[in-house]
């Protein structure tokens, strides 16, 4: 396979970068609403106790650390000997919007251990299906965009409709549950809803993806395309990839890390609407709160990457986050609105946490071609896709843990019960604290990540 080394960023097609930003819209919604609702819909709707509902939003996410090296094997495969990932995408968009419907549309027959069983199987079919997109998804970058610059540039709007994606599902996927009378119905409505917008978002990203790879690239820059690989041949590639790639180490556990933290923040948002501020559309505000200013700073981040290079402004947005996170602990105390202003913070810095370690993926990638003669792009792709679902999975697992052993109380009405005090502070613990040390954690792996753009655009300089 031939890699589109030298061209100019501003070659890329504008279908193909309209395409790519576009795809967001559905690793967006499957990455926001099941990590928003699922846990409580499981425990507030369904009557599922937390540390079941513990095992069910997680038992699928070890499926993906199965089943995701598997798929980058298999595109990288299908790359090689069709120049092209989009049987893939199309695959996963088609597939996605049915089963994602049927996760949220429990028959009124189950409840209990029933209904969680119907969840888990479900929510393991449709993080297969969605890895079958996700993957090659996350792959194209090194393919799209040939420079440590240009990769930046090229993941700034994706990551803009990424933060429109999440606020409009965060936000718009409880008002439609809620406008469909709420209850088994309301989120039976609302996931039929959002998988349909999910799997729209996935075919524009396959409608945008090349035909072909670039073939017009130097002889010295072709690099061979593995063979197609069985499951555990796909994996032990995989873990080959975390053995030899220190780069690739320190920035999955740099990512994985933030995923926690931010898929508890984002578990712990309704537990927090309900049951710490009295109401549960606060959820929407938190919502909006965090992901909004994403929107406005991202020409900033774009630019402070370009000043500082993608890892400081990282290690920056890191410690913000952390700090952001940490004041919410005075909820504890003091309930109120003024919990809106430190999760504007979190926002600013959730926008870097996401744009910069996507940039230095395909760099990692490149990097790597370039070293082995060996395209590994989908095989890091889907141990980095494995990485990130089981991050954003286990942020509810912990809260739910959490939750469990601070005495939650669940229920199957509407009625909201009251909980012990012990639960209250789990809560707010689980939405602050929790987050902020996850963040500042990830500071240790990001500190061992060397690849400055002089390594990356320069063959001379010392490899990943």
């Amino acid at each position: 396979m031939m890699r589109a080394m030298g061209h100019p960023d501003d070659a890329i097609p504008r279908r193909t970068l309209t395409g790519y930003a576009l795809g967001s819209v559905g690793t967006g919604g499957f990455g926001t609403l099941p990590g928003l609702v699922l846990a409580y819909y499981l425990t507030d709707t369904l009557g599922v106790a937390a540390g079941v509902a513990g095992l069910v939003v997680t038992v699928p996410k070890v499926w993906d650390v199965i089943i995701d090296p598997f798929v980058g094997a298999r595109s990288d495969a299908s790359a090689a000997r069709r120049g092209s990932r989009r049987p893939f995408l199309l695959a996963g968009a088609l597939t996605v919007p049915l089963l994602f419907a049927a996760m949220f549309a429990t028959p009124g027959a189950l409840d209990g251990a029933w209904a969680a069983f119907w969840v888990v199987v479900t929510f393991l079919a449709t993080a297969t299906a969605y890895s079958l997109f996700q993957v090659p998804y996350i792959a194209l970058p090194a393919e799209i965009a040939p420079t440590y610059a240009a990769r930046t540039r090229l993941l700034a709007p994706r990551i803009a409709v990424l933060a429109v994606a999440i606020l409009a599902f965060g936000a718009g996927g409880p008002l439609i549950r809620d406008a469909a009378g709420g209850g088994r119905a309301g989120y039976a409505v609302m996931g039929l809803v959002c998988g349909i917008v999910v799997g729209l978002g996935m075919l524009a990203a396959w409608w945008g993806a090349p035909r072909r790879a670039a073939v017009d690239a130097p002889a010295d820059d072709v690099v061979a395309a593995p063979r197609p690989q069985r499951r555990g041949e796909a994996l032990h590639a995989g873990l080959a990839a975390l053995r030899e790639l220190r780069a690739f180490r320190a920035l999955l556990g740099t990512f994985v890390l933030q995923a926690l933290a931010t898929g508890a923040m984002l578990a712990t948002a309704q537990y927090v609407a309900t049951y710490t501020l009295g109401s549960e559309d606060a959820v929407t505000y938190l919502f909006v709160a965090l992901v909004a200013p994403a929107l406005v700073v991202m020409p900033l981040a774009t630019r402070l990457a370009r000043r500082v290079g993608k890892q400081r402004a990282l290690v920056g947005s890191s410690v913000l986050f952390a700090v952001a996170t940490a004041t919410l602990v005075v909820l504890c105390w003091s309930p109120g609105p003024w919990v809106y202003a430190p999760v504007a913070v979190a926002g600013v810095a959730y926008a870097g946490m996401q744009l910069y370690p996507l940039a230095m993926l395909p760099d990692v990638a490149a990097v790597d071609a370039r070293e082995r003669g060996v395209d590994r792009a989908g095989v890091l792709g889907g141990v980095w896709t494995a990485g990130e679902t089981a991050g954003l999975a286990l942020g509810p697992t912990l809260v739910l843990g959490l939750l469990a052993v601070t005495g939650f109380v669940s229920r199957t009405g509407d009625e909201v019960v009251a909980q012990p005090g012990s639960a209250m502070t789990g809560i707010v613990i689980a939405f602050s604290a929790l987050p902020a040390l996850l963040a500042v954690a990830s500071l240790v792996p990001l500190s061992r990540y060397r690849l400055t753009a002089d390594v990356v655009d320069h063959p001379t300089e010392v490899p990943a």
